[in-house]
């Protein structure tokens, strides 16, 4: 049995006006999808545990089936694993967004989604100014990068900046949770401070900014934590190898942890524009020799974000199209069963350009088991399922049960 996720990132939304109170998912042309939806069986999934916020790394800490609460410290650790950077004993390792500060706006999370070379420019640029023997920073790709503290104290309280798109920044700022926490939080605040008059005339934001582009004018710092311990995945389920195929460090930190090889793809952005059929191609190859593939899509969720349903629509297009066709007409070929799931982590809702915690729609293919009565894909359909609603680690040990 050779066993793929197919993870469409903030794929889920709520009704929206314009597309005649659908959602983008109603509202998509699909056929391919609809066409697994058909052959499998589905339900619902609760992928955020009580208590936290719904954020990708515990959305897909969840449908991986890992206790959340146990094993989650952040996602700067996480990504780190992603990067190489190691977080070693008595280091804190945060999230560190490039972002676009308007007057008192913190006006995107992504500085106009700035490009990699830029931003590697400029996370280098801060680390040569900035960093010393307590604080280094370690550029990522596009807007997300990595710093990294000695001594840190991870009891603050930090705000995601895809949360809060044009609110004033300055009430965001990092807050002590604790008293022993507040050298910590003052010190982080001041290196934002810092790389605000470090960043906003330097040549690539004076550059960007003569061609229209959001500056790149401040670095935002938020889900601090230390090293995580996590199981393998897979030797749970019987399985040797397997992969996570994704242009987010995020998720290839997860795989990280949990055991599993990355496969960089060329041309994958973690946007629209992204080498979708690059991608496919990866899980395929890989799916001849390994057990398990996580193929993840970033489109979505950063269409969501962008509060641009037509667009978000058009990634589901694309993933149905240039995705799940062209996966459905390779392995149903193959002679070796298969299990296919598809799923989002959470929904991204267009109206709010945030995560939410409701569950998400999934579908579950096997060969050789019985289909139910749900024909297609969406956040409503799938209510009936014959899963139901399952929530831990009920998604995982049903997608790898035999």
């Amino acid at each position: 049995m050779k066993y793929l996720i197919i993870l469409g990132d903030g794929m889920a939304d709520e009704p929206i006006a314009s597309m005649g109170n659908k959602t983008p998912l109603q509202a998509a042309n699909k056929p391919n999808i609809d066409r697994l939806t058909k052959m499998g069986r589905c339900g619902m999934l609760d992928t955020i545990p009580e208590g936290f916020s719904p954020g990708s790394e515990i959305a897909n800490l969840s449908v991986l089936g890992y206790n959340v609460a146990k094993v989650y410290e952040g996602r700067g650790t996480l990504e780190a694993a992603s990067m190489g950077v190691d977080v070693a004993e008595g280091e804190m390792a945060m999230r560190c967004n490039l972002v676009c500060i308007d007057g008192d706006i913190l006006k995107n999370h992504s500085a106009g989604h700035i490009s990699t070379a830029e931003a590697r420019e400029l996370i280098l640029f801060l680390q040569e100014k900035l960093g010393n023997e307590v604080v280094s920073f370690h550029p990522g790709v596009s807007y997300r990068h990595v710093l990294k503290m000695k001594n840190g104290n991870k009891n603050i309280d930090c705000t995601p900046p895809h949360d809060v798109p044009l609110k004033e920044y300055k009430p965001l700022l990092i807050k002590a949770k604790t008293e022993e926490a507040r050298p910590t939080a003052d010190f982080l605040n001041d290196l934002i401070f810092k790389s605000m008059e470090l960043l906003e005339n330097h040549p690539i934001n004076l550059k960007r900014a003569a061609e229209g582009k959001d500056k790149a004018n401040s670095i935002w710092l938020w889900s601090p934590g230390y090293k995580p311990s996590m199981e393998h995945l897979l030797p749970e389920f019987g399985l040797k190898n397997g992969l996570v195929i994704s242009a987010v460090d995020l998720i290839k930190g997860i795989g990280v942890y949990a055991g599993l090889k990355n496969i960089d793809v060329e041309g994958a952005t973690g946007l629209y524009d992204t080498n979708y059929e690059g991608k496919v191609q990866a899980a395929i190859d890989a799916l001849r020799n390994d057990d398990f593939v996580y193929l993840h899509i970033e489109a979505s969720d950063e269409a969501g974000h962008e509060g641009d349903a037509e667009l978000k629509k058009r990634t589901i297009e694309d993933l149905d199209s240039r995705v799940v066709k062209p996966i459905l007409e390779e392995l149903l070929n193959w002679d070796e069963s298969v299990t296919i799931a598809l799923l989002p982590d959470h929904p991204t809702p267009c109206n709010i350009r945030t995560h939410s915690a409701d569950p998400v729609p999934f579908v579950i293919f096997k060969t050789g088991n019985k289909a139910d009565e749900v024909i297609s894909y969406d956040e409503f359909s799938c209510k009936k399922g014959s899963y139901g609603l399952l929530k831990g680690r009920e998604f995982i040990e049903t997608f790898f049960e035999k």
